[in-house]
């Protein structure tokens, strides 16, 4: 992020008929000022700001030479404004009121009134697993907080670069600038038609690796967990068809005779209605499953409302 001072530097403000390059201003003086425009007296201001009055009245010298005016001159009744102090004295106020209310702290998040929109980066599994049970609970606590879900690079770029506030994801190394916190494990299964000739088998090594499979590949890449598990036994498999949804492999699984491994959570949903056979894989392979997290970026590290979301997201990972 560009610092503040050198954003500072190529903002220029016309005051009087001298130009000002906010990068070479102390704005502090815009604080004295305000206090000159209120009380007209060198004295009261030096006190209302909190510095003797010498500094003030150097103050006021340096802002007469900032805006090219005397702002403040001597009449019958003391200090009285001129006409350039008196078309200041608004935008001063409403300028440091702006800062002001932009610097304090953020008001008390409550997820009842509050209204934003979030954006989840998330998989189809995570949409299947978690999203019934978030979006049934922001109904519930939070009805003004609207969500947008869309796919996550493995890379998480779109975290830092703000496209995406949360991911649900394995997260597989640790990466500056982004917190993680572990939501659920999650085991492999296998499932296969009802009529399939392994319906009714247990299922060894060799006879997953003599099937024909379907595989899940959300990157779009062959291979992953199973074919590394195969190919420290010194085997291989047959993959029919790769696609990159987990929802639609167990569909392609109930119309075939494809044998499909897949998350544990997504069979529980959907074995049933499809009318598939849930088998265990062989122990050998020792398919360990993987983690899912919630990750985020170190920007919305701190902001109340992303903090109770994602108190709301492993609640509800809990409850799976």
């Amino acid at each position: 992020m560009r610092p503040l001072t050198s954003c500072f530097q190529w903002m220029t403000y016309i005051v009087g008929m001298h130009a000002v390059h906010l990068g070479s201003v102390d704005l502090n003086l815009l604080v004295a000022l305000d206090a000159l425009l209120v009380d007209r007296n060198v004295t009261r201001a030096a006190a209302r700001v909190g510095i003797t009055q010498s500094a003030m009245s150097h103050a006021l010298s340096r802002l007469r030479a900032l805006t090219g005016d005397e702002l403040l001159v001597r009449g019958a009744a003391g200090m009285t404004a001129t006409v350039r102090a008196e078309a200041l004295t608004v935008p001063v106020r409403r300028a440091l009121d702006e800062i002001a209310r932009a610097l304090a702290p953020p008001e008390a998040f409550d997820p009842s009134t509050a209204v934003r929109r979030i954006v989840l980066g998330t998989s189809d599994y995570g949409e299947l697993v978690l999203m019934p049970r978030i979006v049934a609970r922001l109904a519930r606590d939070a009805p003004g907080i609207d969500l947008r879900c869309q796919t996550v690079a493995d890379d998480l770029t779109s975290l830092a670069t703000g496209k995406v506030d949360l991911a649900i994801a394995p997260l597989r190394d640790e990466r500056p600038g982004i917190y993680a916190r572990r939501l659920f494990d999650e085991r492999f299964v296998c499932v296969v038609r009802k009529r399939h000739p392994l319906a009714a088998k247990k299922l060894t090594v060799a006879r997953f690796a003599a099937a024909s499979h379907a595989l899940i590949a959300p990157r779009g890449t062959e291979g992953g967990y199973v074919d590394d598990a195969l190919a420290r036994l010194g085997l291989r498999r047959r993959v029919a068809i790769a696609v990159p949804h987990f929802l639609i492999a167990p569909h392609i699984a109930a119309a075939s005779y494809l044998l499909l491994t897949l998350a544990g959570r997504v069979a529980d949903v959907l074995a049933k209605p499809l009318g598939l056979v849930v088998l265990t894989p062989p122990p050998e392979l020792r398919l360990e499953g993987f983690t899912m997290s919630a990750v985020w970026h170190e920007r919305t590290h701190e902001d109340p409302a992303h903090r109770w979301l994602r108190g709301v997201v492993a609640e509800e990972s809990a409850a799976i």
